[in-house]
Protein backbone atom coordinates (compact mmCIF):
# COMPACT_ATOMS: atom_id res chain seq x y z
CA UNK A 1 0.00 0.00 0.00
CA UNK A 2 2.58 2.79 1.06
CA UNK A 3 4.47 1.63 -2.10
CA UNK A 4 1.70 2.78 -4.30
CA UNK A 5 0.79 5.61 -2.35
CA UNK A 6 4.21 6.59 -2.53
CA UNK A 7 4.95 6.32 -5.81
CA UNK A 8 1.55 8.17 -6.85
CA UNK A 9 2.82 10.90 -5.07
CA UNK A 10 6.38 10.84 -6.54
CA UNK A 11 4.78 11.03 -9.98
CA UNK A 12 2.81 13.91 -8.42
CA UNK A 13 5.42 16.02 -7.04
CA UNK A 14 8.36 14.93 -8.83
CA UNK A 15 10.23 13.81 -5.71
CA UNK A 16 10.66 11.20 -2.81
CA UNK A 17 7.42 12.28 -0.57
CA UNK A 18 7.98 11.29 3.37
CA UNK A 19 4.78 9.42 3.88
CA UNK A 20 3.61 8.91 8.11
CA UNK A 21 0.86 7.07 10.14
CA UNK A 22 -1.01 9.64 11.51
CA UNK A 23 -1.44 9.29 15.52
CA UNK A 24 -5.26 9.60 15.07
CA UNK A 25 -6.60 7.40 12.52
CA UNK A 26 -9.95 9.03 12.33
CA UNK A 27 -7.45 10.89 10.12
CA UNK A 28 -6.71 8.70 7.73
CA UNK A 29 -4.60 6.06 7.07
CA UNK A 30 -1.17 8.31 5.85
CA UNK A 31 0.10 11.30 6.52
CA UNK A 32 2.70 13.71 4.58
CA UNK A 33 4.40 17.16 5.67
CA UNK A 34 5.28 17.75 2.09
CA UNK A 35 4.01 20.94 2.41
CA UNK A 36 6.60 22.14 5.18
CA UNK A 37 9.12 21.34 3.02
CA UNK A 38 7.72 23.42 0.08
CA UNK A 39 7.04 26.33 1.94
CA UNK A 40 10.27 27.69 1.90
CA UNK A 41 10.57 27.23 -1.62
CA UNK A 42 7.23 28.20 -2.52
CA UNK A 43 7.66 31.41 -0.32
CA UNK A 44 3.93 30.38 1.39
CA UNK A 45 2.53 29.34 4.55
CA UNK A 46 2.17 25.42 4.76
CA UNK A 47 -1.21 25.70 5.63
CA UNK A 48 -1.82 27.31 2.47
CA UNK A 49 0.14 25.00 0.28
CA UNK A 50 -1.91 21.72 1.87
CA UNK A 51 -4.57 23.37 0.91
CA UNK A 52 -4.36 23.62 -2.44
CA UNK A 53 -2.89 20.16 -2.98
CA UNK A 54 -5.63 18.55 -1.73
CA UNK A 55 -7.86 20.07 -3.87
CA UNK A 56 -6.18 19.80 -6.50
CA UNK A 57 -6.59 15.31 -5.97
CA UNK A 58 -8.66 14.07 -8.46
CA UNK A 59 -10.91 10.53 -8.04
CA UNK A 60 -8.00 8.09 -9.27
CA UNK A 61 -9.39 5.37 -7.31
CA UNK A 62 -6.62 5.36 -4.87
CA UNK A 63 -8.09 7.65 -1.92
CA UNK A 64 -11.53 8.65 -0.99
CA UNK A 65 -10.29 11.43 0.64
CA UNK A 66 -7.11 13.70 0.91
CA UNK A 67 -7.77 16.77 3.43
CA UNK A 68 -5.21 19.44 4.80
CA UNK A 69 -4.72 19.54 8.31
CA UNK A 70 -2.57 22.19 9.99
CA UNK A 71 -0.45 22.30 7.05
CA UNK A 72 -0.49 18.18 6.93
CA UNK A 73 -2.03 16.25 4.27
CA UNK A 74 -4.24 13.51 5.45
CA UNK A 75 -4.99 10.56 3.10
CA UNK A 76 -8.02 7.90 2.79
CA UNK A 77 -7.47 4.69 0.87
CA UNK A 78 -10.80 4.27 -0.72
CA UNK A 79 -12.60 0.94 -0.56
CA UNK A 80 -12.63 -0.02 -3.90
CA UNK A 81 -8.37 -0.06 -3.27
CA UNK A 82 -8.52 -1.95 0.21
CA UNK A 83 -10.63 -4.41 -1.07
CA UNK A 84 -8.74 -4.81 -4.55
CA UNK A 85 -5.75 -5.45 -2.70
CA UNK A 86 -6.85 -7.83 -0.39
CA UNK A 87 -8.73 -9.99 -3.14
CA UNK A 88 -5.04 -9.87 -4.59
CA UNK A 89 -3.48 -10.94 -1.69
CA UNK A 90 -5.92 -13.91 -1.13
CA UNK A 91 -5.28 -14.92 -4.61
CA UNK A 92 -1.24 -14.89 -4.52
CA UNK A 93 -0.90 -15.63 -0.79
CA UNK A 94 2.77 -16.79 -2.14
CA UNK A 95 3.47 -12.90 -3.35
CA UNK A 96 2.02 -11.00 -0.61
CA UNK A 97 4.71 -8.66 1.04
CA UNK A 98 7.53 -9.98 -1.94
CA UNK A 99 9.57 -8.06 -3.45
CA UNK A 100 12.40 -8.19 -6.03
CA UNK A 101 15.43 -6.57 -4.88
CA UNK A 102 17.85 -8.69 -6.24
CA UNK A 103 20.86 -7.57 -4.32
CA UNK A 104 23.39 -9.91 -3.72
CA UNK A 105 24.32 -10.19 -0.07
CA UNK A 106 26.38 -12.85 2.48
CA UNK A 107 24.65 -12.82 5.69
CA UNK A 108 27.79 -14.23 8.20
CA UNK A 109 26.06 -15.23 11.96
CA UNK A 110 26.46 -17.51 15.18
CA UNK A 111 29.70 -18.83 14.19
CA UNK A 112 30.26 -19.74 17.59
CA UNK A 113 33.75 -21.73 18.37
CA UNK A 114 33.14 -25.52 18.02
CA UNK A 115 34.21 -26.45 21.37
CA UNK A 116 30.68 -26.97 23.14
CA UNK A 117 26.74 -26.53 23.00
CA UNK A 118 25.25 -23.26 21.67
CA UNK A 119 24.31 -21.07 25.00
CA UNK A 120 21.41 -18.75 25.40
CA UNK A 121 23.72 -16.07 24.16
CA UNK A 122 24.52 -17.90 20.67
CA UNK A 123 21.00 -18.72 20.27
CA UNK A 124 20.19 -14.55 20.52
CA UNK A 125 22.48 -13.95 17.49
CA UNK A 126 21.15 -16.95 16.04
CA UNK A 127 17.37 -15.92 15.69
CA UNK A 128 18.49 -12.22 14.93
CA UNK A 129 20.17 -13.44 11.51
CA UNK A 130 18.00 -16.12 10.65
CA UNK A 131 15.10 -13.73 11.03
CA UNK A 132 17.11 -10.80 8.98
CA UNK A 133 17.82 -14.06 6.30
CA UNK A 134 13.99 -14.98 6.31
CA UNK A 135 12.82 -11.32 5.49
CA UNK A 136 15.49 -10.49 2.82
CA UNK A 137 14.82 -13.60 0.54
CA UNK A 138 10.78 -12.31 1.04
CA UNK A 139 12.38 -9.17 -0.12
CA UNK A 140 14.06 -10.72 -3.29
CA UNK A 141 17.42 -10.52 -1.98
CA UNK A 142 20.32 -13.40 -3.18
CA UNK A 143 21.83 -13.92 0.12
CA UNK A 144 23.73 -16.67 1.32
CA UNK A 145 23.67 -17.67 4.99
CA UNK A 146 27.34 -18.58 6.30
CA UNK A 147 28.91 -20.12 9.50
CA UNK A 148 32.21 -19.39 9.96
CA UNK A 149 33.76 -22.32 11.82
CA UNK A 150 36.51 -20.90 14.56
CA UNK A 151 38.55 -23.86 14.76
CA UNK A 152 42.23 -23.55 14.95
CA UNK A 153 43.66 -22.10 17.67
CA UNK A 154 43.78 -22.55 21.43
CA UNK A 155 39.99 -22.83 22.22
CA UNK A 156 40.14 -26.17 19.95
CA UNK A 157 43.09 -27.78 21.58
CA UNK A 158 41.25 -27.14 24.95
CA UNK A 159 38.89 -29.63 23.63
CA UNK A 160 41.38 -32.38 23.26
CA UNK A 161 42.53 -31.91 26.64
CA UNK A 162 38.73 -31.11 28.35
CA UNK A 163 37.55 -34.39 26.57
CA UNK A 164 40.65 -36.28 27.98
CA UNK A 165 40.24 -34.92 31.58
CA UNK A 166 36.95 -36.35 31.37
CA UNK A 167 38.00 -39.97 29.90
CA UNK A 168 40.42 -39.95 32.98
CA UNK A 169 38.46 -38.86 35.78
CA UNK A 170 34.91 -41.22 34.28
CA UNK A 171 36.19 -43.71 32.04
CA UNK A 172 39.87 -44.55 33.52
CA UNK A 173 38.83 -43.93 37.20
CA UNK A 174 41.85 -41.51 38.06
CA UNK A 175 41.57 -38.57 40.55
CA UNK A 176 42.13 -35.66 38.31
CA UNK A 177 43.36 -32.04 39.00
CA UNK A 178 41.52 -29.71 37.09
CA UNK A 179 43.50 -26.76 35.18
CA UNK A 180 42.39 -23.35 35.95
CA UNK A 181 40.90 -23.67 32.13
CA UNK A 182 38.84 -26.41 30.32
CA UNK A 183 35.83 -27.17 29.16
CA UNK A 184 33.16 -29.05 31.14
CA UNK A 185 29.62 -30.16 30.36
CA UNK A 186 27.82 -33.87 29.46
CA UNK A 187 28.43 -33.45 26.14
CA UNK A 188 31.88 -34.41 26.94
CA UNK A 189 30.92 -38.01 27.58
CA UNK A 190 29.62 -39.21 24.35
CA UNK A 191 32.62 -37.45 22.73
CA UNK A 192 35.06 -39.19 25.22
CA UNK A 193 33.57 -43.15 24.75
CA UNK A 194 33.53 -42.58 20.99
CA UNK A 195 37.14 -41.43 21.34
CA UNK A 196 37.97 -44.33 22.92
CA UNK A 197 36.17 -46.77 20.37
CA UNK A 198 37.83 -44.97 17.30
CA UNK A 199 41.56 -44.61 18.61
CA UNK A 200 41.47 -46.81 22.16
CA UNK A 201 41.94 -46.23 25.42
CA UNK A 202 45.58 -44.85 25.46
CA UNK A 203 44.09 -41.47 23.61
CA UNK A 204 42.90 -40.50 27.09
CA UNK A 205 46.27 -40.27 28.60
CA UNK A 206 48.69 -39.41 25.81
CA UNK A 207 49.05 -35.66 26.06
CA UNK A 208 50.87 -35.91 23.03
CA UNK A 209 47.46 -36.48 21.04
CA UNK A 210 45.41 -33.94 22.82
CA UNK A 211 45.56 -31.39 19.23
CA UNK A 212 44.72 -34.55 16.88
CA UNK A 213 41.94 -35.51 19.47
CA UNK A 214 40.43 -32.02 19.37
CA UNK A 215 40.82 -32.00 15.24
CA UNK A 216 38.42 -35.26 15.55
CA UNK A 217 36.00 -34.20 18.16
CA UNK A 218 35.47 -30.38 16.24
CA UNK A 219 33.52 -32.40 14.16
CA UNK A 220 31.21 -33.99 16.62
CA UNK A 221 30.66 -30.57 18.33
CA UNK A 222 29.79 -28.94 15.36
CA UNK A 223 26.67 -31.92 14.48
CA UNK A 224 25.70 -31.21 18.23
CA UNK A 225 25.55 -26.97 17.25
CA UNK A 226 23.71 -28.23 14.07
CA UNK A 227 21.08 -30.16 15.88
CA UNK A 228 20.77 -27.24 18.55
CA UNK A 229 19.90 -25.04 15.29
CA UNK A 230 17.60 -27.14 12.94
CA UNK A 231 15.55 -27.42 16.00
CA UNK A 232 15.13 -23.87 16.29
CA UNK A 233 14.54 -24.01 12.51
CA UNK A 234 17.59 -22.60 11.34
CA UNK A 235 19.80 -23.61 8.59
CA UNK A 236 23.36 -22.34 6.53
CA UNK A 237 23.94 -22.80 3.44
CA UNK A 238 27.73 -22.67 3.69
CA UNK A 239 30.33 -23.40 6.72
CA UNK A 240 33.78 -22.07 6.27
CA UNK A 241 36.18 -23.21 8.57
CA UNK A 242 38.97 -21.40 9.76
CA UNK A 243 41.70 -24.32 9.55
CA UNK A 244 41.21 -24.43 5.82
CA UNK A 245 42.03 -20.73 5.42
CA UNK A 246 45.98 -20.58 6.13
CA UNK A 247 47.15 -21.97 3.02
CA UNK A 248 45.81 -18.94 1.21
CA UNK A 249 47.58 -16.73 4.08
CA UNK A 250 50.73 -15.28 2.26
CA UNK A 251 48.46 -13.91 -1.22
CA UNK A 252 46.51 -12.53 1.60
CA UNK A 253 49.30 -10.81 3.35
CA UNK A 254 50.68 -9.76 -0.31
CA UNK A 255 47.52 -8.09 -0.94
CA UNK A 256 47.63 -6.00 2.88
CA UNK A 257 50.76 -4.65 1.54
CA UNK A 258 52.15 -2.05 4.12
CA UNK A 259 49.14 -2.53 5.79
CA UNK A 260 51.49 -4.81 7.84
CA UNK A 261 54.26 -4.56 9.20
CA UNK A 262 57.06 -6.32 11.48
CA UNK A 263 57.74 -5.14 15.21
CA UNK A 264 59.59 -7.22 18.48
CA UNK A 265 59.02 -10.29 16.37
CA UNK A 266 55.56 -9.27 16.00
CA UNK A 267 53.34 -9.14 12.88
CA UNK A 268 50.95 -5.71 13.08
CA UNK A 269 48.14 -4.54 11.26
CA UNK A 270 48.48 -0.87 10.87
CA UNK A 271 44.89 -0.24 11.85
CA UNK A 272 45.34 2.86 13.52
CA UNK A 273 45.99 4.50 9.81
CA UNK A 274 42.20 3.64 8.87
CA UNK A 275 40.55 4.80 12.18
CA UNK A 276 41.46 2.44 14.70
CA UNK A 277 42.81 3.47 18.38
CA UNK A 278 45.57 1.39 17.74
CA UNK A 279 47.73 -1.02 15.97
CA UNK A 280 46.74 -4.75 16.29
CA UNK A 281 49.04 -8.05 16.68
CA UNK A 282 48.14 -10.61 13.67
CA UNK A 283 50.60 -13.08 14.49
CA UNK A 284 52.31 -13.50 18.03
CA UNK A 285 56.34 -13.40 18.18
CA UNK A 286 55.88 -17.45 18.75
CA UNK A 287 54.49 -17.37 15.31
CA UNK A 288 50.82 -18.58 16.68
CA UNK A 289 48.27 -16.31 14.57
CA UNK A 290 45.47 -14.34 16.34
CA UNK A 291 41.65 -14.46 16.26
CA UNK A 292 42.22 -11.20 13.72
CA UNK A 293 44.81 -13.35 11.05
CA UNK A 294 42.16 -15.72 10.20
CA UNK A 295 39.61 -13.03 9.65
CA UNK A 296 41.68 -11.35 7.23
CA UNK A 297 41.95 -14.11 5.44
CA UNK A 298 38.93 -15.17 5.56
CA UNK A 299 37.52 -11.38 4.70
CA UNK A 300 39.42 -11.96 1.44
CA UNK A 301 37.93 -14.38 0.56
CA UNK A 302 34.52 -13.30 1.25
CA UNK A 303 35.15 -9.97 -0.80
CA UNK A 304 36.58 -11.87 -3.79
CA UNK A 305 33.13 -13.95 -3.98
CA UNK A 306 31.72 -11.22 -5.50
CA UNK A 307 28.55 -10.34 -3.27
CA UNK A 308 27.41 -6.86 -3.20
CA UNK A 309 26.79 -6.22 0.53
CA UNK A 310 28.44 -8.81 3.99
CA UNK A 311 26.45 -8.48 6.49
CA UNK A 312 28.47 -10.17 10.13
CA UNK A 313 26.10 -10.80 13.27
CA UNK A 314 28.72 -10.66 16.24
CA UNK A 315 28.78 -10.37 19.98
CA UNK A 316 28.30 -7.32 21.81
CA UNK A 317 31.89 -8.15 23.47
CA UNK A 318 32.92 -8.13 20.05
CA UNK A 319 32.41 -3.84 19.39
CA UNK A 320 35.99 -3.04 19.80
CA UNK A 321 37.19 -5.42 17.02
CA UNK A 322 35.09 -3.90 13.81
CA UNK A 323 37.54 -0.83 13.22
CA UNK A 324 40.11 -3.71 12.81
CA UNK A 325 38.21 -5.94 10.60
CA UNK A 326 37.50 -2.64 8.40
CA UNK A 327 41.16 -1.24 8.30
CA UNK A 328 42.17 -5.00 6.88
CA UNK A 329 39.23 -5.04 4.29
CA UNK A 330 40.30 -1.54 3.32
CA UNK A 331 44.27 -2.52 2.88
CA UNK A 332 42.93 -5.76 0.86
CA UNK A 333 41.89 -3.30 -1.51
CA UNK A 334 38.06 -2.91 -0.96
CA UNK A 335 35.65 -0.64 0.01
CA UNK A 336 34.62 -1.56 4.03
CA UNK A 337 31.56 0.00 3.77
CA UNK A 338 30.26 -2.55 1.96
CA UNK A 339 30.89 -4.72 5.17
CA UNK A 340 27.94 -3.98 8.07
CA UNK A 341 28.81 -5.49 11.27
CA UNK A 342 25.56 -5.58 13.68
CA UNK A 343 26.00 -6.39 17.37
CA UNK A 344 23.57 -8.83 19.71
CA UNK A 345 23.15 -8.51 23.12
CA UNK A 346 23.77 -10.86 25.90
CA UNK A 347 20.49 -12.59 28.04
CA UNK A 348 19.54 -12.93 30.92
CA UNK A 349 17.42 -15.50 32.15
CA UNK A 350 14.84 -15.15 35.21
CA UNK A 351 12.85 -18.50 36.19
CA UNK A 352 9.64 -17.10 38.05
CA UNK A 353 11.24 -14.19 38.91
CA UNK A 354 14.71 -15.46 40.24
CA UNK A 355 17.81 -15.52 38.05
CA UNK A 356 17.95 -19.14 36.21
CA UNK A 357 19.81 -21.46 37.58
CA UNK A 358 22.71 -22.71 35.71
CA UNK A 359 23.32 -26.50 35.27
CA UNK A 360 26.28 -28.54 36.37
CA UNK A 361 26.09 -30.92 33.48
CA UNK A 362 26.05 -27.65 30.84
CA UNK A 363 29.30 -26.52 31.87
CA UNK A 364 27.60 -23.32 34.08
CA UNK A 365 26.31 -21.76 31.03
CA UNK A 366 22.48 -21.72 30.43
CA UNK A 367 22.25 -23.89 26.47
CA UNK A 368 19.90 -22.99 24.35
CA UNK A 369 18.56 -26.81 23.59
CA UNK A 370 17.75 -26.75 27.21
CA UNK A 371 15.46 -23.44 27.14
CA UNK A 372 14.19 -24.72 23.42
CA UNK A 373 13.06 -28.29 25.51
CA UNK A 374 11.66 -25.55 28.01
CA UNK A 375 9.09 -23.34 26.52
CA UNK A 376 9.72 -24.26 22.83
CA UNK A 377 11.48 -23.20 19.68
CA UNK A 378 8.31 -20.66 18.82
CA UNK A 379 8.27 -19.05 21.88
CA UNK A 380 12.66 -19.07 22.38
CA UNK A 381 12.45 -17.18 18.38
CA UNK A 382 9.85 -15.06 19.41
CA UNK A 383 11.45 -13.62 22.95
CA UNK A 384 14.69 -13.19 20.74
CA UNK A 385 13.56 -11.20 17.86
CA UNK A 386 11.15 -8.78 19.78
CA UNK A 387 14.24 -6.38 21.36
CA UNK A 388 16.84 -4.49 19.65
CA UNK A 389 19.40 -7.18 19.29
CA UNK A 390 21.96 -4.26 20.24
CA UNK A 391 19.84 -3.94 23.83
CA UNK A 392 20.28 -6.04 26.44
CA UNK A 393 17.38 -8.73 27.25
CA UNK A 394 15.92 -10.12 29.94
CA UNK A 395 13.11 -12.43 30.16
CA UNK A 396 11.38 -14.73 32.76
CA UNK A 397 10.98 -18.39 31.34
CA UNK A 398 7.76 -18.40 33.53
CA UNK A 399 5.76 -16.17 31.32
CA UNK A 400 6.24 -17.52 28.37
CA UNK A 401 4.92 -20.86 29.82
CA UNK A 402 1.32 -19.25 30.54
CA UNK A 403 -1.46 -20.22 28.23
CA UNK A 404 -3.30 -16.83 28.08
CA UNK A 405 -2.79 -12.93 26.71
CA UNK A 406 0.42 -11.87 28.67
CA UNK A 407 2.38 -14.65 26.68
CA UNK A 408 2.45 -12.48 23.31
CA UNK A 409 3.17 -15.55 20.93
CA UNK A 410 0.51 -17.36 22.59
CA UNK A 411 -1.83 -14.09 21.82
CA UNK A 412 -0.43 -14.40 18.21
CA UNK A 413 -1.15 -17.80 17.56
CA UNK A 414 -4.67 -18.03 19.27
CA UNK A 415 -5.64 -15.32 16.71
CA UNK A 416 -4.51 -17.56 13.84
CA UNK A 417 -6.45 -20.23 15.49
CA UNK A 418 -9.81 -18.07 15.83
CA UNK A 419 -10.10 -17.30 12.73
CA UNK A 420 -9.77 -20.65 11.43
CA UNK A 421 -12.36 -22.09 13.81
CA UNK A 422 -14.65 -19.28 12.81
CA UNK A 423 -14.44 -19.94 9.09
CA UNK A 424 -14.94 -23.96 9.75
CA UNK A 425 -18.22 -22.79 11.50
CA UNK A 426 -19.70 -21.11 8.50
CA UNK A 427 -21.88 -22.43 5.91
CA UNK A 428 -20.40 -20.84 3.23
CA UNK A 429 -18.21 -22.21 0.33
CA UNK A 430 -14.68 -21.10 -0.18
CA UNK A 431 -15.75 -19.38 -3.53
CA UNK A 432 -18.41 -17.97 -1.46
CA UNK A 433 -16.22 -16.43 0.43
CA UNK A 434 -13.45 -15.28 -1.84
CA UNK A 435 -15.94 -13.73 -4.42
CA UNK A 436 -17.51 -11.26 -1.40
CA UNK A 437 -16.32 -7.64 -1.73
CA UNK A 438 -14.48 -6.02 0.74
CA UNK A 439 -16.44 -2.63 0.88
CA UNK A 440 -19.32 -1.15 3.39
CA UNK A 441 -18.41 -2.93 6.45
CA UNK A 442 -17.50 -0.10 8.65
CA UNK A 443 -15.11 1.74 10.10
CA UNK A 444 -13.62 -0.65 12.30
CA UNK A 445 -13.38 -3.40 9.95
CA UNK A 446 -12.02 -0.52 6.93
CA UNK A 447 -8.88 0.12 9.91
CA UNK A 448 -8.57 -3.66 10.42
CA UNK A 449 -8.25 -4.62 6.90
CA UNK A 450 -5.65 -1.79 6.34
CA UNK A 451 -4.02 -3.12 9.64
CA UNK A 452 -3.65 -6.30 8.31
CA UNK A 453 -2.11 -5.06 4.90
CA UNK A 454 0.72 -3.17 6.13
CA UNK A 455 2.65 -6.26 6.52
CA UNK A 456 4.44 -5.40 3.11
CA UNK A 457 5.64 -2.26 5.07
CA UNK A 458 6.62 -3.82 7.50
CA UNK A 459 8.30 -6.17 6.40
CA UNK A 460 10.59 -3.47 4.15
CA UNK A 461 11.07 -1.83 7.19
CA UNK A 462 12.10 -4.27 9.87
CA UNK A 463 14.88 -5.40 6.92
CA UNK A 464 16.20 -2.04 5.78
CA UNK A 465 16.29 -1.21 9.38
CA UNK A 466 17.73 -4.25 10.83
CA UNK A 467 15.31 -3.87 13.58
CA UNK A 468 13.86 -7.65 13.31
CA UNK A 469 11.78 -6.46 16.60
CA UNK A 470 9.29 -4.61 14.26
CA UNK A 471 7.82 -7.68 12.97
CA UNK A 472 6.79 -9.08 16.04
CA UNK A 473 5.31 -5.71 17.55
CA UNK A 474 3.31 -5.36 14.77
CA UNK A 475 1.95 -9.00 14.73
CA UNK A 476 0.93 -8.19 18.48
CA UNK A 477 -0.77 -5.63 17.29
CA UNK A 478 -2.65 -6.96 14.67
CA UNK A 479 -3.62 -10.10 17.39
CA UNK A 480 -4.97 -7.79 19.71
CA UNK A 481 -7.20 -5.76 16.75
CA UNK A 482 -8.61 -9.40 15.44
CA UNK A 483 -9.65 -10.31 19.37
CA UNK A 484 -11.06 -6.85 19.82
CA UNK A 485 -12.83 -7.14 16.21
CA UNK A 486 -14.00 -10.79 17.38
CA UNK A 487 -15.66 -9.44 20.67
CA UNK A 488 -17.19 -6.48 18.93
CA UNK A 489 -18.52 -7.71 15.75
CA UNK A 490 -20.69 -10.72 15.13
CA UNK A 491 -19.90 -12.53 11.99
CA UNK A 492 -21.53 -15.75 11.53
CA UNK A 493 -24.85 -15.88 10.47
CA UNK A 494 -24.76 -12.23 9.38
CA UNK A 495 -25.95 -10.69 6.28
CA UNK A 496 -22.13 -9.68 5.77
CA UNK A 497 -20.81 -13.26 6.59
CA UNK A 498 -18.93 -13.85 3.41
CA UNK A 499 -17.55 -10.59 3.29
CA UNK A 500 -16.17 -10.42 6.83
CA UNK A 501 -14.97 -14.11 6.52
CA UNK A 502 -12.96 -13.01 3.68
CA UNK A 503 -11.35 -10.28 5.92
CA UNK A 504 -10.39 -12.53 8.74
CA UNK A 505 -8.76 -14.25 5.93
CA UNK A 506 -6.74 -11.61 4.87
CA UNK A 507 -5.96 -10.60 8.48
CA UNK A 508 -4.67 -14.40 8.64
CA UNK A 509 -2.64 -14.80 6.08
CA UNK A 510 -0.63 -12.03 7.56
CA UNK A 511 -0.45 -13.45 11.12
CA UNK A 512 0.71 -17.00 9.27
CA UNK A 513 3.13 -14.77 6.60
CA UNK A 514 4.80 -12.44 9.64
CA UNK A 515 4.98 -15.95 11.73
CA UNK A 516 7.01 -17.76 9.19
CA UNK A 517 9.43 -14.96 8.50
CA UNK A 518 10.16 -15.28 12.11
CA UNK A 519 10.82 -19.21 12.06
CA UNK A 520 7.31 -20.21 13.35
CA UNK A 521 4.79 -21.95 11.99
CA UNK A 522 0.98 -20.46 12.60
CA UNK A 523 -1.48 -22.89 14.73
CA UNK A 524 -5.12 -23.62 12.57
CA UNK A 525 -6.17 -24.79 16.05
CA UNK A 526 -5.82 -24.76 19.89
CA UNK A 527 -5.77 -28.20 21.19
CA UNK A 528 -7.31 -27.79 25.30
CA UNK A 529 -3.34 -28.05 25.90
CA UNK A 530 -2.80 -25.41 23.84
CA UNK A 531 -5.46 -23.55 26.13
Amino acid sequence: MKQRVSALLREKFGREVVLEKPRDRSFGHFATPIAFALAKELKQSPMKIADEIASSFEDNGVFSRVESVKGYLNFRLSENFLSEYGSWALENTEAFATQEKKEKILLEFVSANPTGPLHIGHARGAVYGDTLLRLARHLGYDITAEYYVNDAGNQIDLLGLSIQLYGRENILNEVVEYPESYYRGDYLAPLAHDAVEKFGIEILSDASRQKELALWAKDGVMQIIKKDLADTNIFFDTFVYESTLYDDWDRAMLKMGEGVYKKDDKLFIASSLKGDDADRVVVREDGRPTYLAGDIVYHNQKFERGYEHYINIWGADHHGYIARVKASVEFLGYDSTKLEILLSQMVSLLKDGEPYKMSKRAGNVILMSDIVEEIGSDALRFIFASKKSDTALEFDLAEFKKQDSSNPIFYIQYAHARIKTIISKSDLSHDEIMSAALKNLGENADMLMFDALLLPEIVEDAFSSRQVQKLPEYLKSLAASLHKFYYDCRIIGTQDEAKLLKLLMVVGLSLKTGLSLMGIKAKDYMSKEDI
